[in-house]
């Protein structure tokens, strides 16, 4: 099993990788201004690391609804499954980009947004929620 975690962004696509030992890593972010060049770098990340599962964050409404961000991200999901033709999990990412970005002094966090940074820690803790599920601590 090699896993991509994505948290999918309008500007940036964060990613992280992991696999069967548990253990999600940050991978650079996507942050190509066209958007058909981020899908485009996306497909060559999923070749590249031979990924055989994709997951992506469900940013759902805190009363645990499904609001527009949501909806983008089910039918992303659809998509890449249709692309790909790979496994496609969805993942409640309530609150991970506030986390991830609780993690960066607060002096830096504008120029590091940009980056993407924050948007691969995000991927990063939706991948491990995944990853925690799918292979439970003993």
């Amino acid at each position: 099993m090699r896993c991509l975690g994505i948290d999918y962004g309008t500007r940036r696509i964060g990613l992280s990788y992991g696999d069967e030992l548990g253990v999600a890593t940050p991978l650079p972010a996507l942050i190509e201004a066209d958007p058909a060049k981020r899908r485009a770098a996306l497909a060559g990340v999923v070749r590249e690391r031979r990924v055989t599962d994709l997951v992506i964050g469900l940013p759902l409404n805190m009363d645990d609804t499904a609001g527009p961000k949501a909806r983008e991200a089910e039918a992303l999901a659809a998509q890449l499954r249709t692309e790909f033709g790979l496994p496609v999990h969805l993942v409640d990412e309530r609150l991970t980009s506030y986390e991830a970005e609780s993690s960066i002094p607060k002096p830096q966090r504008r120029a590091v947004r940009a980056s993407g940074v924050i948007d691969s820690r995000a991927a990063t803790l939706i991948l491990q929620d995944f990853l925690n599920q799918r292979f439970p601590s003993e």
